[in-house]
């Protein structure tokens, strides 16, 4: 069974968008792959952060995984943070880095356009990310395209480490996300349900209260006509609600679309805020379980020392290799 690598930075809420276009692709993922995921809480440092709400949301994220079923035999779950030899790791795959390759990633370019404030983190970032692929010896990376460059970047640095110092790191693969259902905001379907929306009117959290996610829902942007069918282009609103429908039921839309053929927007809603609001109440309910339990501490504290001490390995490895070492 090969190893696939994926995290998450917490920042912001969870929504059903991270369930439904994310959180579910790792479940299958575990059927297939020895699959790790960690809370990225270091590379959430290059943004700027309330401590508190970084606190909780440590916790909450992996709680979340863990209530929707991300944690299994399958699976290693652990806060990047707690696993200090990756950063350490960090530091000599810095020094098998040129300049000219860190200045020329994407993400960095946009994201330091007319902002001198930058932290070097956003420079380094790519380091760490390789720091975490290759501490686990992951085979496969599912990312977006805006990811893709980084694990190119890790591709190139492992082997140029290899190469100098001798067989030491797995290359990793990217695998390009599966295109799977996007979730877009209830208020302006347009555009995609963000966790760190400012605006929290358009987006459902999976630890909003029942109430407020059943009003989001009722209250979600149609158009004028009452046609219940799927049509991106003319009916977004419509088509997100049917989207978040097969989402959560994996219902197909067509087969969504005959059920309520002759039914009005308001009675879809509600068949649609019943079903998001069971799903909500279920998760809910195992979240609140494993927090009260310290079910996640135990699950956390596991994975955790599991993957430092792989890192740790890899560092004294890389130790010896390189010759820092007495």
């Amino acid at each position: 069974m090969k190893r696939l690598l994926t995290g998450f930075k917490p920042t912001g809420e969870l929504t059903i968008g991270n369930y439904i276009g994310v959180i579910k692709q790792i479940l299958e993922y575990q059927k297939e792959y020895e699959t790790y995921v960690f809370v990225a809480d270091l590379h959430s440092l290059t943004v700027d952060n309330n401590v508190e709400d970084l606190k909780r949301n440590i916790r909450d994220f992996a709680a979340l995984f863990i209530a929707t079923g991300v944690s299994n035999n399958n699976s290693v779950l652990y806060v990047q943070s707690d696993c200090p030899y990756i950063t350490a790791v960090s530091w000599l795959l810095e020094c098998s880095t040129y300049y000219g390759e860190m200045s020329r990633m994407i993400q960095f370019k946009e994201k330091s356009k007319n902002n001198d404030n930058f932290t070097v983190g956003l420079f380094t970032y790519p380091a760490l990310m390789a720091s975490d692929i290759l501490v686990v010896d992951s085979e496969i990376v599912p990312v977006g395209i805006d990811q893709k460059q980084h694990v190119e970047l890790t591709r190139d640095v492992a082997i140029r480490f290899n190469n100098k110092y001798g067989n030491t790191f797995v290359i990793p693969e990217a695998k390009t996300n599966d295109v799977g259902i996007k979730i877009m905001d209830l208020q302006d379907p347009t555009k995609k349900m963000s966790k760190t929306e400012e605006s929290k009117k358009g987006v459902i959290s999976l630890l909003d209260s029942l109430e407020d996610a059943r009003k989001k829902i009722m209250g979600a942007t149609t158009d004028s006509e009452s046609i219940i069918k799927y049509d991106e282009k003319n009916k977004p609103g419509i088509s997100n609600l049917l989207n978040i429908y097969s989402g959560l039921t994996d219902i197909p839309i067509k087969d969504i679309e005959n059920k309520y053929k002759g039914s009005n927007y308001g009675e879809f809603k509600k068949a649609l805020a019943d079903i998001v609001v069971s799903f909500l109440d279920d998760l809910q309910t195992k979240y609140k379980y494993i927090i009260e339990n310290n079910e996640v501490d135990y699950i956390l504290d596991t994975g955790s020392k599991k993957v430092n001490e792989m890192a740790k390995q890899k560092y004294e490895t890389m130790r010896n290799k390189m010759g820092i070492i007495r």
